[in-house]
């Protein structure tokens, strides 16, 4: 089988399962398609069409397969030590993070729900959103150290893609299990049901910005989302400089424009500590920048 095959057999697979698949960028993790959550898909002719065109990596759009996915990863670069909250013995990645919060909400890990082991070596584990139920926001680290969530807004790749080299495999081949309700428990143990803010709760507060900054902040996120590889970091920072600026001036607020430019960085496939190290220093750099002047 070739590797191309592979791939659209992953697509048809993951769609048999009343997925919503859509194209990312071959052997990478950002879409290849704009409007990429609209435009996702379980019907087999625009997914044998659209793979016949190129090997593309396979996205899941959790939204609407109505799956929350829990992705936990594993520390990797300088984000080796766990923050002081989670620094006890036997923490060492978001697994065993996710393990005490679902020993400290009563519940058993959830072993038998349907998994997927990713090239880092993290774990993508899918739960299913009830008919009749909101659904969720994603998240990132809301719930704990290395464990962010793929919900409303939110992607997975799925299994067959690649990703330098190495291939995202399926490591528990169940159904997904309901929403466990250790997902509603914060870092701190209490109950949680207010995550980081999505792209839809922006829009309400986006009347707390001036016409200006609300232009600026779509144009900024755009270039963030779209920036090629090997400048999504730098252009992370220049948006977070720019948007700053306004911040300082109380134009935009911080929240809104850390959540748009979150977002945006994640779907142009950078990892949560260097959106979060990125983030800080650009939006400092950009209130420096508007005291100074």
């Amino acid at each position: 089988m070739t590797h191309r095959s592979a791939l659209l057999n992953g697509a048809l697979g993951a769609a048999a399962r009343g997925w919503h698949v859509f194209p990312l960028t071959p052997a990478a993790k950002r879409p290849a398609v704009r409007d990429w959550e609209n435009r996702a898909t379980t019907d087999p002719d625009r997914i044998r069409r659209c793979w016949a065109a190129g090997p593309f990596n396979i996205g899941i759009a959790c939204g609407p397969s109505r799956l929350l996915v829990v992705d936990l990863d594993v520390p990797k670069g300088d984000d080796t030590a766990p923050p002081a909250v989670w620094s006890r013995p036997g923490i060492t990645s978001g697994e065993d993070v996710f393990a005490a919060l679902c020993e400290r909400a009563g519940e058993p890990f959830p072993f038998g729900t349907y998994a997927v082991r990713t090239p880092s070596g993290g774990s993508h584990r899918y739960f299913a959103v009830p008919d009749g139920t909101e659904l969720p926001a994603s998240t990132i680290g809301t719930l704990g150290w290395k464990v962010d969530t793929r919900c409303r807004g939110g992607y997975v790749v799925a299994v067959g893609s690649v990703l330098d080299g190495s291939p995202y495999r399926c490591e528990v081949d169940e159904p997904p299990a309901p929403v466990p309700a250790s997902l509603l428990i914060s870092k701190e143990g209490r109950p949680s049901r207010t995550p980081q803010f999505t792209p839809g709760q922006w829009a309400h507060r986006m009347n707390d910005a001036d016409a200006y900054s609300r232009a600026a902040l779509t144009g900024e996120a755009d270039r963030v989302r779209t920036a090629p590889g090997g400048r999504r970091n730098a252009t992370l920072f220049r948006a977070a400089a720019a948007l700053g600026r306004l911040v300082a001036a109380g134009t935009l607020p911080r929240d809104v424009a850390e959540g748009a430019l979150t977002d945006a960085a994640f779907t142009a496939g950078l990892d949560e500590p260097e959106i979060r190290r990125t983030l800080a220093s650009g939006i400092a750099r950009g209130a420096n920048e508007r005291t100074a002047a």
